[in-house]
């Protein structure tokens, strides 16, 4: 035992400083590796919480434009339909200049326009701005969107705040008509049993710089500003990317830079932009002799958040960061072997005590014990196999003394099944033979009654005297039938009990075989 227990101790300290010898040889190379990806770790946590910011406050202002948006469209229902009731009974061309001004002053609209279809087109005819007249919704790719209108087949389109068969509404968008910057939001209603698309639209410049001074873009200039690992941010459409030419179209106004600066642009970011399925991208580029890390997160199937971020910025604090850490993992493995090496002793002892005690338990005795006392979980173990142990022991003690009397129980009772196996034989036999003698006898007298009454079969008192004669024949054979079958059951059933009782008893015998082999 004691030549074992040094041999694993000697055993347990080679690889310990087997192990630290491999540590330091192979730590550098790993270390590096783990830096390495440690710094790209920390470089994404950075960059995706500048990204999240930037997130928020997209969030944050489509949820705000979103619900002014909605108040407006609410109104411009309303005022679309007062329209409509105000101009009811007349027809575009009887609509004048006057009139149609007149009613945006009284209902705060920046003007009014009337479309009506012509022979190829839909043009506005009538108009509260003399510019409006001429307009062409065909110019501009939405004829097909008119003609539903004027048919009441109306839906959404892309870009709309609101739609339904009468009626589109479009978001905050610059004037086509307009050579100074103008921003406006634009309805459109058809008036059931009506020719023509009532056009009012507002003014919305102030609605427009409050959600530009809140958006993404002050967003993005307060974190280049407070950050200074941010190059760059942006908010890009990959489909203007994809295709440029919908940056010339009027709905919906679309960018290729929706928010932020994209100066840093390459021909790798370009190609990854115009991919129909972009996932979250991130790559390290070297632009202008410094290395710069580009994320690109997609928003929805219209944005995506891009970041450019100071690589050598973020990278040299974590790699002198993570140098001092790999020097004091070292300093700490070797003080944690050097602790574990003296723990090891005490644990050792006294699993070994525990492990001796299992070991004869394997070998049947159930009267070996444990004595550990460190006031830890081996303590508790050896504590639990003692009692395990004296359970067994007693269990085993109780198992052994009832198979002893089931033995001798299953003795006498194969003993008395037997002889009384012979005795219900013998007694089977003579009442079988007594029955049967019985029958014959009662079968013969009655065979000579039922003779003498052939003679007097003529009489009426006779026939039901032969009937019972009968009777008493079918039932004295009933009897003894019965008195057979009950005397040769009776006889199979202690065949069977003896037969049982055999089969208890070398149970028996096995079981106490078995229980003679533990130590008790």
């Amino acid at each position: 035992m004691k030549g074992n227990n040094l041999t694993l101790r000697k055993k347990f300290l080679f690889w310990i400083l087997s192990v630290l010898l491999i540590i330091s040889l192979v730590s550098g190379a790993v270390q590096l590796i783990s830096m390495k990806n440690q710094i790209i770790s920390q470089t994404n946590q950075q960059a995706k919480a500048v990204a999240n910011d930037v997130i928020e406050g997209i969030v944050q202002t489509d949820l705000s434009t979103k619900a002014i948006e909605q108040q407006i469209d609410h109104k411009m229902i309303a005022n679309s339909k007062h329209i409509a009731t105000l101009l009811s009974g007349k027809s575009a061309n009887q609509m004048s200049q006057a009139e149609l001004v007149e009613i945006s002053d009284r209902l705060g609209l920046a003007g009014i326009s009337i479309f009506k279809e012509t022979k190829d087109d839909i043009l506005v005819v009538s108009a509260s701005d003399e510019e409006e007249i001429g307009w062409s919704l065909k110019e501009y790719g939405y004829y097909e969107v008119g003609k539903s209108l004027l048919t009441d087949t109306a839906g959404p389109i892309p870009g709309s705040t609101y739609a339904d068969q009468h009626t589109i509404i479009l978001p905050i968008a610059q004037s086509a008509v307009h050579e100074k910057p103008t921003f406006f939001k634009y309805a459109y209603y058809h008036a059931p049993n009506t020719d023509f698309i009532i056009n009012p639209y507002i003014e919305a410049n102030e609605v427009y710089d409050y959600t530009d001074s809140v958006g993404p873009d002050t967003r993005i200039k307060k974190l280049i500003k407070e950050n200074n690992i941010v190059k760059e941010i942006a908010v890009l459409n990959p489909k203007v990317f994809a295709n440029p030419s919908l940056e010339t179209q009027l709905y919906p106004p679309l960018k290729k830079v929706v928010s932020g600066s994209f100066e840093l642009e390459t021909k790798r970011d370009t190609k990854l932009l115009i991919k129909s399925t972009l996932k979250k991208q991130t790559y390290i580029e070297k632009i202008n002799g410094e290395r710069v890390y580009k994320l690109f997160l997609p928003l929805d199937e219209d944005r995506i958040v891009y970041l450019a971020l100071d690589y050598g910025e973020m990278s040299g604090p974590l790699y002198r960061h993570s140098i001092i850490l790999i020097i004091s993992g070292l300093l700490s493995l070797l003080v944690l072997i050097f602790l574990t090496a003296r723990f090891f002793n005490r644990i050792y002892d006294n699993i070994f005590k525990i492990k001796n005690q299992i070991e004869r338990l394997e070998d049947g005795d159930l009267t070996a014990k444990s004595n550990v006392l460190d006031g830890t979980e081996l303590e508790s173990l050896s504590q639990s196999t003692n009692r395990m142990v004296d359970e067994l022991n007693k269990l085993v003690k109780d198992t052994q003394k009832q198979a002893a009397k089931t033995q001798l129980l299953s003795v006498q009772l194969e003993e008395e099944a037997s002889n009384s196996v012979e005795k219900i034989y013998e007694l089977s036999t003579v009442t079988t033979i007594n029955a049967r003698e019985q029958l014959l006898e009662i079968t013969t007298f009655l065979d000579e009654v039922a003779k003498v009454l052939q003679k007097f079969k003529d009489l009426n008192h006779v026939s039901p005297v032969v009937e019972k004669i009968e009777l008493m024949r079918q039932i004295a054979n009933d009897r003894t039938a019965a008195t057979t079958d009950m005397t040769i059951t009776l006889s199979d059933l202690l065949k069977s009990l003896h037969g049982q009782s055999s089969e208890l008893s070398d149970i028996s015998n096995t079981l106490l075989e078995s229980i003679s082999k533990f130590k008790l």
